[in-house]
């Protein structure tokens, strides 16, 4: 006959597994050498020169307000059909959910996108825009073309910039708009009234000649001169011009998107316990042996240069070239061969498809490519990109060969890893998403001042 184990049993039992559970637990937190998982991280973090992320002086509310009229505003285009928001939409976490994003004549948002059949499709992913209101930004586009050095800003304008940029976010703002499959149109274009596209009759290299004519659509929008006098009180509207379009804009991007509350960011702040286990045990492998932080390094999770590390070419390329060439476009230097920027990871899971050209949708497949990018390419399956891009993937072995004469040699390095170790990785990239970013719809105005339909 079986008896009913006394409450004192009972209790007795709880204690023993409750005390078993946390020394399994400190046995899991404790490595070889006797130093707990905390202490580890926290050593690696600092010998790597990763701390809290320092946010840029606040903006003001009607500054950021004017930005955000204006980011999601048609007005900007010269079709009058493409707001900066349609590459960078607040509910597609501030990108467009495609491998290519596709720009003037398109219609629809997101993944129901469609081309116009006529045009050609942006050659590039749309980047990301979380965290660009904190310091330590210094480069900007897959390129690199707008870049602080020692010698000063770079850009494509040269001579033709306008002074009075507040940082390197606003002079980005300046270069969409001048983009013919971005936002700007062909020469011939009518824009969505019937009306000639007056932007696209400049010439690719006549910035100050596309900005002065975008100033005078936007001062000659009535509803705009009150929020752009809110935003810069005291300034007479004949003083106007590009450059408080331009910083208005990045104010809006800087303070709408920054977020300090992922649980990596909480981890940095002090919190041993925002991190899951798994979570930290990834980190170690990302700061260590996995050799992620060579070029993912720093605050910003990027060194902001750039590397080719044998993506698979796909699109349709760039400035007439059947390939994307990247740096090289700039630089004419073989070295430079496909070369493109380190991305950010903050926010990385929400950001997909992820490279340069939106080769790869699952992360998993971006860790495997970058431990075997001569596998990745030989393997890389056509399927997973959406259908009108699979006929753009460039697979030659001739063009692959010569992809690896300029190949990042830190690719070499990295370790083989495990299924497990995969995981671990995949864990501590999610640590790197914030709450914040989940939901994001606020960020959108009900109307724009052009009185423009949008989205």
């Amino acid at each position: 006959m079986l008896h009913k184990p006394s409450p004192k049993l009972w209790w007795t039992a709880f204690f023993i597994f409750m005390v078993f559970s946390l020394n399994l637990l400190f046995l899991t937190q404790v490595s070889a050498n006797g130093t707990d998982l905390d202490t580890q991280l926290r050593n690696k973090l600092s010998s790597s020169g990763v701390t809290s992320l320092i946010p840029l002086l606040n903006e003001s509310t009607a500054k950021v307000e004017l930005g955000r009229f204006l980011f999601f505003d048609p007005l900007l285009s010269g079709n009058r059909d493409v707001s900066c928001a349609t590459c960078h939409h607040p509910e597609l976490e501030t990108a467009d959910a495609l491998a290519l994003s596709i720009g003037v004549g398109g219609r629809g948002l997101g993944t129901k996108r469609m081309a116009d059949p006529e045009r050609t499709r942006v050659a590039r992913n749309a980047i990301e825009l979380f965290n660009r209101g904190v310091e330590g930004w210094h480069t900007m586009f897959w390129d690199n073309r707008i870049a602080e050095t020692a010698d000063g800003l770079v850009t494509p304008a040269g001579a033709q910039l306008p002074e009075g940029l507040d940082n390197i976010l606003a002079t980005q703002a300046l270069f969409p708009v001048t983009s013919r499959d971005e936002m700007r149109g062909l020469v011939g274009d009518k824009d969505i009234f019937g009306q000639p596209n007056e932007l696209a009759n400049f010439t690719d290299t006549e910035f100050g000649g596309i900005w002065q004519a975008l100033s005078e659509r936007i001062f000659s929008t009535a509803a705009y001169l009150p929020l752009f006098e809110a935003a810069y009180p005291g300034l007479e509207p004949q003083y106007l011009n590009i450059t408080h379009i331009a910083n208005a804009i990045a104010a809006f991007e800087a303070s709408e998107w920054t977020f300090f509350d992922s649980p990596f960011d909480r981890h940095l702040a002090g919190n041993d316990t925002a991190m899951s286990q798994d979570a930290k045990l990834g980190a170690l492998l990302f700061y260590g042996e996995a050799g992620c932080s060579a070029c993912h390094s720093g605050s910003l999770l990027t060194d902001q240069q750039t590397h080719n590390i044998g993506v698979i070419p796909l699109g349709p390329g760039k400035s007439g070239s059947p390939v994307d060439m990247g740096v090289k476009l700039l630089s004419d230097q073989d070295t430079d061969l496909c070369a493109f920027r380190t991305p950010p990871l903050r926010n990385v899971t929400l950001t997909g498809p992820w490279m340069h050209n939106g080769a790869f949708s699952t992360l998993e497949d971006v860790i495997w490519q970058h431990l075997d990018p001569e596998a990745a390419l030989r393997l890389y399956d056509v399927a997973k990109l959406e259908p009108s891009l699979q006929t753009t993937v460039k697979q030659d072995s001739e063009l692959f060969a010569t992809l690896f004469t300029s190949l990042d040699p830190r690719l070499e390095r990295a370790r083989v890893m495990s299924d497990e170790d995969i995981d671990y990785l995949l864990a501590f990239l999610d640590a790197l998403t914030s709450p914040s970013a989940l939901d994001l719809k606020d960020s959108r105005p009900d109307a724009v001042p052009s009185g423009l339909a949008f989205d």
